[in-house]
Order: C-alpha cells, then structure tokens, then sequence
C-alpha cells in the first residue's frame, strides 16, 4: 500500500509494520523465511500533486486538512461547469458543500454509484483521508491508514515460511488464493481454515485438522481477520 502524506514529518520510503500476530507465528514455526507487510510512504512535495493521484491514502494533520480539500474544491467546481444531467450537477454541488465544510469526501457516506460519478473528478480526498495531531510513529500511522481503508492480514504459515498478507476486508478465499498465486485461485478445490488463536493452541496446520478446529470451506468463504488458512488446488 502507498501512503502519501502532507505537512507531516515523515520518513519517505518503505517501513516494515511491526505485527505481534506474524512475531507469534514465527515464534511458534520457526521458519525458514519470514515475510512481513511493507507500507510506502510518499511525500507530496509538487505543485501538481502527482504523488497523490498514486497512493492509497492520505495522512495529513487536521490543521492542514484545507490545503487538501480546497484542491478537490477546484477539480469539482470545474466538473460541475461542465456538468449536464440534473443528477450530477446536484451530486456535484453537494459534495462542494461537504468540502467547504471540511469534510473530506471518504467521510460523506456517498454509495457506490455516486462515488464512480465523482471519481470522473478525480477529487484526492475520496481516497482514504486520515488526520493526525503530528505525534503519531510510522507504526501508529499505518494502524490508522489500515482501519480507515478497510484492510485486514491473513497468513499463510510453516516450517518453510511465515508471510503476513494484506487484503480487504470481507474478502473471499479466492481473492485471498489469488494473493498468494493466481494458480492458487485457478485451481481451487477446497481451502482450510483456522483461526489465529486456535492455531496457537495447536502444534501445527495438521494437528489443527486433527483436533477439528481447521474449517473446510468452499470458495466463497469471506476470510475473518488474521485467519491462518491453507489452499487445496489442482492445476
């Protein structure tokens, strides 16, 4: 995930998000090759904003939050000119309503529909929109930013690997197959699934299945947060 920021005192680059979850898995399997989450932080330093047309979301400090919105101000009154349906222009009109409000679009519960119509705009704050004091570490912020975009880890472990895997919420296995290898997802028979905490009460994935407490679950299976799940597939 990129994650770009404004007035914030930040580190650009990738950091390594610190997971008690992965931590205790690896502590439990010992294995081979562990591979946490990285976020991105990109700074928007220019004055087109590019960095910001490519990240996922947004930190900025609630003192700064006009220095986004009025930019998405600009974008829609422009839309808005050139508007032609009655729907669209009243859309339009009430988003500007919420930004002068200095509400930013990702907080204004607009539906799906009328999220695609204001996309046409490309406004920035209809991406995930996080303000901060300031005083929140890199850790803290990705926390934030995962909780407001609505993402979730699960995790694929063993003696060969531990890997922590981010996906949104409410995702199906298939989705979650797909993550790990499209072959994954191609292929799909069955998949088993545990939870964290069952897990960590079982000496390994085959114990959990011999216990009974590792579900086999077709393919549209919605993945709970921090499931430890294994793909069953041909190909």
């Amino acid at each position: 995930m990129k994650i770009g920021f404004i007035g914030v005192e930040l580190e650009e680059g990738k950091v390594k998000f610190n997971d008690k979850n992965l931590s205790a898995l690896v502590k439990k399997d010992k294995p081979k090759k562990i591979t946490p989450y990285f976020a991105e932080f990109i700074q928007d330093n220019s004055d087109l904003h590019e960095e910001l047309a490519q990240v996922d979301a947004i930190i900025i400090p609630q003192d700064n939050i006009l220095d986004l919105l009025i930019i998405d101000i600009e974008k829609l009154e422009i839309r808005l000119a050139r508007a032609e349906s009655d729907p669209e222009k009243e859309l339009l009109q009430n988003a500007l309503l919420k930004l002068e409000d200095e509400i930013p679009l990702c907080d204004a519960d607009y539906n799906h529909e009328e999220e695609a119509i204001l996309l046409s705009a490309a406004p920035f704050s209809l991406k995930p929109v996080i303000q901060i004091e300031g005083s929140e570490n890199s850790e803290e912020l990705i926390k934030k930013v995962l909780e407001k975009a609505g993402y979730m880890f699960f995790y694929t472990t063993g003696p060969s690997e531990s890997h922590a895997w981010l996906v949104k919420k409410e995702s199906d296995i298939i989705s979650c197959a797909a993550k790990i290898h499209s072959d994954l997802a191609r292929g799909f028979i069955k998949g088993d699934v545990v939870s964290f905490n069952d897990y960590l009460d079982c000496h390994n994935f085959n114990e959990c299945k011999s216990k009974g407490v590792a579900k086999v679950v077709d393919r549209d299976y919605i993945i709970q947060p921090n499931d430890i799940i294994e793909i069953r597939f041909n190909v």
